[in-house]
């Protein structure tokens, strides 16, 4: 499976979050470490704000923070919500399928299967699994 460049910088950013979770965290500082754009970051911490995973405040001070402690927060659940309208397969999306074997696959059911089994793996761990070590400056 593999995931978009959304998703993957997403995971990222919530990493270093978790890792002083206390901590407001500027849009500018994020896409300055991970070498990012900071418009790409901000439609990446919408969909997380939108979501209900990081909460945002406007101002000094402000930045993005975790909604919830990162040990309440499941991988799985990221990843649903940053892939979200990316489906695993063109087959899975009934609205845009062009597929010619769709109805005669046999290939679709096991691709389902195995998406849900990665989802279900991801499930079993948190963001407090994941979190990146404090930067000196958190400290």
């Amino acid at each position: 499976m593999r995931l978009t460049s959304f998703t993957d910088y997403g995971l990222r950013m919530l990493m270093r979050m978790a890792s002083a979770p206390e901590r407001a965290y500027s849009t500018a500082a994020l896409a300055e470490e991970f070498g990012l754009s900071r418009n790409h970051l901000s439609k990446i911490i919408q969909r997380l704000s939108r979501g209900g995973i990081v909460e945002t405040r406007r101002g000094g001070g402000g930045g993005a923070t975790l909604a919830y402690p990162p040990r309440d927060i499941r991988l799985g659940d990221i990843v649903r919500l940053l892939e979200e309208d990316q489906p695993l397969v063109e087959c899975f999306q009934a609205e845009t399928n062009t597929c010619s074997l769709d109805g005669s696959c046999r290939l679709k059911a096991r691709l389902r299967t195995a998406e849900t089994m990665f989802l279900a793996s991801l499930d079993n761990a948190t963001l407090a699994d994941i979190a990146l070590p404090r930067l000196s400056s958190d400290a």
